[in-house]
C-alpha cells in the first residue's frame, strides 16, 4: 500500500516526502527521509526534549507528532537556526555562538533541543530572569552538565538580542 505525499516547509524550503506512512513521526521524517539529523532520537516519549523543533512557530517534540498531522506546516529545525551569510555560507545564530562561547556544549545530544527552546524563549523575552529560563528549558534533559554553562549561554545570547554585546 503506497503512502501519502507530504508537503512541509522545512527551514524555509518546501520539501515533499513521497510514500510517507500515516504512523511516521515528524522526527522520523526529518531524520530519515529528509536527512536532517540535528534533532535527536532519544526517549521517543517526549520526556527529554532532544527532538524539539518548531511547527508553525510552536515548540513540539518531533517524536510525538505524526508527520501527517503537520502536512502543509512550516517546520524549523536546529539546522534552520543559522543565518545565511555572504557566499551562502551559514553562520551560527546568536544562541549557537553563545553555547560555544560559554562552553555549554558537552556531548551534544541535548544541545539541539536546548538551542531550539532557548531561541524560542529569547524571541519572546530577550531579558528573562533565571526562573523563566529554567522553566523554558525544563523539558530538555542534559546528563552532562549542571546547567550552569547553559544558563550562562542564555545570558550571552540575551545580551546580543538586547543589543548589549556578548556572543557574536
Amino acid at each position: 500500500m503506497a503512502g501519502e505525499v507530504l508537503s512541509l516547509t522545512v527551514n524555509g524550503r518546501t520539501r515533499e516526502v513521497a510514500d510517507a506512512h500515516p504512523g511516521e513521526s515528524l522526527l522520523y521524517v526529518l531524520r530519515e527521509r529528509l536527512g536532517l539529523a540535528g534533532a535527536k532520537n532519544a526517549c521517543e516519549e517526549g520526556e527529554c526534549g532532544s527532538c524539539t523543533v518548531r511547527v508553525d512557530g510552536r515548540l513540539v517534540c518531533g517524536c510525538l507528532v505524526l508527520a501527517a498531522a503537520v502536512d502543509g506546516s512550516e517546520v524549523t529545525t536546529i539546522e534552520g537556526l543559522g543565518v545565511e551569510g555572504p557566499d551562502e555560507a551559514v553562520e551560527l545564530s546568536d544562541v549557537q555562538q553563545a553555547f560555544l562561547d560559554a562552553g555549554a556544549v558537552q556531548c551534544g545530544f541535548c544541545t539541539p533541543g536546548l538551542l531550539m527552546a532557548i531561541d524560542d524563549l529569547l524571541d519572546r523575552d530577550p531579558d528573562p530572569d533565571d526562573l523563566v529560563v529554567r522553566e523554558a528549558i525544563s523539558g530538555n534533559l542534559c546528563r552532562c552538565t549542571g546547567y550552569g554553562r547553559i544558563l550562562a549561554a542564555v545570558e550571552l545570547a540575551g545580551a546580543v538580542r538586547r543589543g548589549g554585546g556578548g556572543a557574536q
